[in-house]
């Protein structure tokens, strides 16, 4: 038998560290955690690696931990609406971390008796942190955010890929290709001089971002150090830069159909000055003497209380440009005008200025800059040191400057949250776990380790012998895949190449009907359908309309089966760079001029375009690779990471047994998921375990090992 403490913390949210406090259990209390990797009673399901549900007697302890929840006429109760960190010990050596939600109280007699709660493993707790974000919440994106005009729409399309590119897909343009110089229009992409009217025009195309950049978006938004209960770190074992096949994967930003517009454009675009710098100091105000002193890094500018005379000047390039300022303190205007020109001085005397972090904003209609040093904080206070008859003995004053130049913005900033699809970034994450067969679980530092299954289980060779601790009075042996057949399919199949490819073929592109060698099962279950919520373009290569030779061109078309723009799903891709083409296009800027590219970046469904460079694709099935044109690249998402483990289920070997045992307290803390058992000679996996923790029965699901 033994001891089980639970720990829940109560925080009163002043702080963010963990304050821990034992709660009071039954002393008859019967507690069991359910722990699973992969279930093959519901495959896509991820994220979960234990909960349990269990009651609590309503002590002392326990009725101030929950402030007697049961009496809503108490004021600042206990806000079961969110779930507080806890803990589980064995024998006083911890177990599990986790969280704990309070789902409501029992009464006897009219008086409350428990409190019925739900401990949940920690790597549910990735779904408690992100609640319903959105990938446009993930603001250190716009870092990467860039000026939507021609010139970096060029760039991108031609560079060797990085965070950001632009693919060769149009969101309203229909692209051809045909070398006959008397037809020449609009989306034709051969190159016919730079006045010709062949073009892919520059506002047709979009930009799109690395996946890997979204999954270090969301480790730099949640952290404990931004105000959340844990920090979301994962572990490189997937998301690295050396897999390709996920590194390369990008996200189309197309956030509307048709043009890209401002989200919220406001007709002046206000950019902050971000380069001050200590220009004179005297005394330094960082000396003890003043107290908590001035420090300037970057855009945030903190402030004491001993200020008497506080001047921010501008001396613009441009006497005559008009141009208007706001000055925050924190997310509030301090101090705002418009409408102004030339050089100009603000100035505030003889007040106390409370402590804040301010930044400063310009806008101007035309470009404007500010030559070094020509915006200026000069603040002056007091030392705090008087005569015997209270005068001021001496003071401080400070000035910074900026460096470098400040120019104003003036054209459209392409704003990434702005402008990213829509989509909670658990579905997101949820989609990628599904694509790719991952699973996820918390180690003991906290990190978040994601390994595809097969790596997972191949990641322990560790195997326990059981047979001193089975309860041989009772077991079953079921059939493993309650399931007729497996589907595997993208939500989004509307652009107008993958309608046309569902009605000639009648299936989904990229889409999989699973069964053992073709044959359907008469298996006690339904089919089962795991479906991913993107957009699963059918991209084409063209060919030239004269002569009929293919080109080095493959394009997307993201207009529906009317040919019209469309929207749809969040759309994901792999960038390949085509350089030193024989075919190159036409690319047309803003004043009309056009240029030749012989380099430029098409999208695909496959890692590469030649299959003796790479087989790996984002189809379920193989499918007409759309470069090649007869060519099945085999090593699709099925092949690569759920065929090893499906058709092992499916195998009419493969049986589910249900069976007891006694564990120790020694194989209760070290066994691990992907651990094998053995029992009676045989191996097995473990697809589900139930743990009392009180006297160690465990109630396994095994797979025999085939």
């Amino acid at each position: 038998m033994q001891t089980l403490q639970l720990y829940i913390d109560n925080n009163d949210g002043s702080t963010n560290a963990i304050a821990y406090e034992r709660m009071d259990l039954f002393k008859d209390e019967s507690v069991s955690l359910t722990q699973t990797i992969q279930n093959v009673k519901d495959i896509a399901k991820i994220f979960t690696e234990f909960t349990k549900t269990f009651t609590l007697p309503a002590s002392p302890t326990n009725n101030k931990l929950f402030k007697h929840y049961n009496n809503f006429n108490i004021s600042n109760g206990f806000d079961a609406r969110n779930r507080r960190t806890a803990k589980i010990e064995l024998n006083n050596i911890p177990f599990k971390k986790g969280t704990i939600r309070l789902e409501g109280t029992e009464l006897k007699n009219n008086k409350i008796y428990a409190y019925k709660v739900t401990f949940f493993g920690e790597t549910v707790n990735l779904k408690t942190l992100l609640e319903d974000d959105e990938l446009a919440d993930l603001t250190s994106l716009d870092s990467n955010s860039l000026n939507y005009n021609d010139s970096n729409i060029r760039n991108k399309l031609v560079t060797t890929p990085t965070a950001i590119i632009v693919p060769l897909i149009t969101h309203t343009q229909q692209l051809f290709y045909d070398s006959d110089t008397n037809n020449q229009v609009n989306g034709n992409l051969f190159y016919a001089g730079a006045s010709s009217a062949n073009q892919v025009y520059w506002k047709e195309l979009k930009y799109a971002l690395r996946l890997y950049d979204i999954i270090e978006a969301i480790e730099i938004k949640y952290t404990i150090a931004n105000g959340y209960a844990s920090n979301i770190v994962f572990s490189d074992d997937f998301f690295n830069t050396s897999n390709d096949a996920f590194y390369n994967l990008y996200m189309w930003l197309h956030r509307k159909k048709g043009d890209v517009e401002p989200a919220q454009q406001v007709p002046l675009q206000y950019k902050q000055v971000t380069n001050f710098s200590l220009y004179s100091t005297d005394p330094p105000v960082t000396s003890a003497s003043i107290g908590t002193g001035i420090t300037i890094t970057g855009d945030l500018v903190t402030y004491p209380n001993q200020i008497f005379n506080h001047t921010l000047s501008f001396f613009p390039s441009n006497l005559t440009t008009v141009y208007n300022i706001i000055v925050y303190r924190g997310s509030t205007i301090y101090f705002q005008e418009t409408n102004i020109s030339g050089n100009k001085l603000y100035t505030q005397s003889n007040f106390t200025l409370t402590a804040g972090t301010f930044s400063v904003f310009i806008a101007s209609a035309s470009t404007l800059s500010f030559t070094n040093q020509n915006i200026r904080w000069e603040i002056s206070g007091y030392r705090g040191e008087t005569d015997n008859q209270g005068v001021p003995l001496g003071g401080w004053t400070d000035e910074y400057r900026s460096s470098g130049t400040f120019t104003t913005q003036t054209t459209f900033l392409f704003t990434i949250t702005q402008q990213i699809p829509k989509m909670k970034i658990i579905d997101f994450l949820t989609s990628i776990f599904k694509m790719f067969n991952l699973t996820a679980f918390v180690n003991d530092t906290g990190t978040i380790v994601v390994k595809t299954l097969d790596s997972y289980f191949a990641s322990s060779s560790q195997v326990w012998e059981l047979d001193e601790y089975v309860d041989t009075n009772k077991s079953q042996v079921n059939v493993a895949l309650p399931f007729k057949e497996i589907g595997f399919q993208y939500k989004g199949l509307n652009t107008f190449l993958a309608v046309q490819f569902n009605q000639l073929e009648n299936s989904g592109w990229g889409s999989l009907a699973y069964s053992l060698e073709n044959a359907k099962y008469d298996a006690p279950g339904d089919s089962y359908l795991i479906e991913i919520p993107f957009e699963h373009m059918q991209y084409e290569r063209l060919a030239n309309v004269t002569g009929s030779v293919l080109t080095d061109i493959q394009w997307g078309w993201s207009v529906n089966d009317n040919k019209e723009s469309f929207h749809g799903l969040p759309l994901i891709f792999y960038a390949v760079r085509q350089t030193n083409s024989s075919t190159p296009i036409s690319f047309g800027f803003e004043s009309g001029s056009k240029v030749s590219l012989n380099t430029f970046i098409v999208p695909s469904n496959s890692l590469a375009l030649s299959s003796s460079v790479s087989l790996k694709n984002i189809h379920f099935q193989n499918e007409t690779n759309e470069y090649t044109g007869n060519t099945q690249f085999t090593e699709t998402l099925f092949y690569d990471y759920y065929q090893n483990y499906i058709s092992d289920v499916f195998s009419n070997a493969r049986r589910l047994i249900k069976m007891d045992a006694y564990l120790p307290l020694n194989i209760i803390y070290n066994l691990e998921l992907n651990d094998k058992v053995s029992i009676g000679n045989q191996r097995y996996i473990i697809n589900s375990l139930n743990t009392n923790l009180i006297n160690g029965k465990s109630s396994f699901e095994l797979l025999n090992v085939v």
